[in-house]
């Protein structure tokens, strides 16, 4: 294959990706006339045409899409032999790309990374806060944090933290005027607070255990918010009942700003765990700041 070919080809690849040569052009660092050229080059090398062009979106055509199945995998691959070779250097170095929920970055990502990161001034870390599902492949993450249980089956998962728990919780102000509930069923006479899931959109139902019994309980009251901390924030204010991760209340638990109730409803669960797929030739970089942020009991 001919250089040009591959840079050629690499073009095609970004475009398709992106579904726009603007984005493209800038994920290359390129002109945008440039790039189309380059891809119009492609075609007529190939005698097909690769993408369907619009005012508002590019696509591959069917011949697009039969030569990104195949070239996708391969220059990724050629990426990582790129990127292994950071192994012939004294200090690894690179960017590490994360995608985590804000509760994991704060909680367990930077108090290690915050370590790790001034004794190797050569790698980089990019931590992309979003609750969502992010794709990390199509997303072009190194690797992602989420709760195991949402975590592919055919992902590489790392513990990085403890088991979790959630904390049912009240302000005394609101206990005040209010009884504390004393099984699941109570929660239908009390003002909770909502959690709108960023990732589904839907609002959480409040998840209780207790021996054998599992329950989803659907809560209702005045206030929903899509922010773990303004849900807190609304408890502390005596707005209502929250249910959130335990560690995010232990320190307002302690100091008497919120009562927990319902503690043995709440047991705990496998905590967040890094996930990426299988990567026969990590770099050194990336090897580090795994076992930088695994979990050792």
């Amino acid at each position: 294959m001919q250089r040009d070919e591959l840079v050629d080809l690499n073009a095609f690849l970004a475009v398709a990706e992106e579904q726009s040569f603007t984005r493209a052009a800038a994920r290359l660092g390129t002109s945008q006339s440039a790039l189309s050229h380059t891809v119009r080059r492609l075609e007529t090398r190939l005698g097909v045409r690769l993408l369907t062009r619009t005012t508002r979106r590019v696509s591959a055509t069917e011949a697009g899409e039969r030569l990104l199945q195949t070239l996708a995998p391969a220059l990724n691959s050629i990426a990582e032999e790129i990127a292994s070779l950071s192994e012939l250097s004294e200090k690894p170095s690179g960017t590490v790309r994360i995608t985590t929920s804000e509760h994991a970055a704060t909680s367990l990502l930077w108090p290690k990374l915050k370590r790790l990161l001034p004794a190797h001034p050569d790698i980089h870390v990019e931590l992309s806060l979003d609750s969502g599902l992010t794709d990390i492949v199509a997303d072009r993450f190194d690797a992602g944090v989420r709760l195991e249980e949402t975590i592919a089956r055919d992902m590489i998962a790392v513990p990085i933290g403890p088991p979790l728990r959630m904390a049912v919780v009240g302000s005394p102000e609101y206990f005040a005027s209010n009884p504390k509930p004393l099984r699941p069923q109570d929660l239908a006479q009390h003002r909770c607070i909502n959690l709108r899931m960023r990732s589904s959109g839907g609002v959480y139902a409040w998840e209780l255990e207790k021996g054998r019994r599992a329950l989803r309980v659907r809560v209702e009251g005045q206030l929903t918010f899509n922010s773990a901390s303004m849900v807190r924030q609304a408890a502390l204010d005596g707005f209502g009942l929250a249910c959130v991760m335990e560690d995010q209340m232990n320190e307002h638990v302690q100091a008497g700003r919120l009562i927990r109730v319902l503690e043995d409803w709440c047991p705990p669960f496998p905590g967040y765990h890094l996930y990426y797929p299988s990567r026969r030739n990590a770099s050194a970089a990336f090897r580090l700041v795994v076992e930088a942020l695994r979990y050792r009991g």
